[in-house]
């Protein structure tokens, strides 16, 4: 069963936050600005906040940046998973991505199944590793922001979840690429 090791410390983690929009700004963010709340009370580190357009290489050119960025662990999008045609996030996180975390989109439509029904089915929410970073991307609603935070991340991002995290393994995330 999953739970909180109380005799573990609290290991504060930065997470960028990007929404994809081609309308919206800071001001008028909710997404955004739900994510970067959540991730604030849970004691992480706000490290950046971009809002950029609906364009695939440049999605994928912001998600490389801050893969590269030492300041960053964690890369949360939101917007751009639909099935329209300007819906391109998914495709730029893949195109980034060394390993997809392939469970990620079924428990995110489990959770979202109890909440909005089979309406679920139209998200292609995703995530991945590069360059030792994850990388997450949500629908544009809040509801689905605060969702994937509350019953996915906000546990997986913490280091005394129990039985397992995705903290606990970051040091391991870019094993591949050190000299051996």
């Amino acid at each position: 069963m999953s739970r909180i090791d109380e005799t573990k410390d609290f290991v504060p983690i930065r997470i960028a936050v990007l929404t994809v929009s081609d309308t919206r700004q800071i001001a008028d963010d909710k997404s955004g600005q739900t994510l970067a709340d959540r991730i604030v009370a849970a004691g992480h580190t706000l490290a950046d906040r971009k809002i950029i357009a609906d364009e695939r290489d440049q999605i994928a050119d912001q998600l490389r940046a801050w893969c590269v960025d030492d300041a960053i662990d964690v890369v949360i999008s939101t917007g751009g998973t639909g099935l329209t045609g300007r819906d391109v996030t998914v495709e730029a996180h893949r195109d980034v991505y060394e390993k997809e975390i392939d469970a990620f989109g079924t428990v995110f439509t489990i959770v979202s199944m109890q909440k909005i029904g089979t309406s679920a089915v139209q998200s292609r929410a995703t995530a991945g590793v590069a360059q030792g970073t994850y990388l997450f991307a949500l629908p544009g609603s809040p509801g689905a922001c605060k969702d994937a935070w509350d019953e996915i991340l906000l546990k997986q991002l913490d280091y005394r979840h129990r039985p397992c995290n995705f903290v606990e393994i970051m040091p391991r995330l870019d094993e591949h690429l050190r000299r051996k």
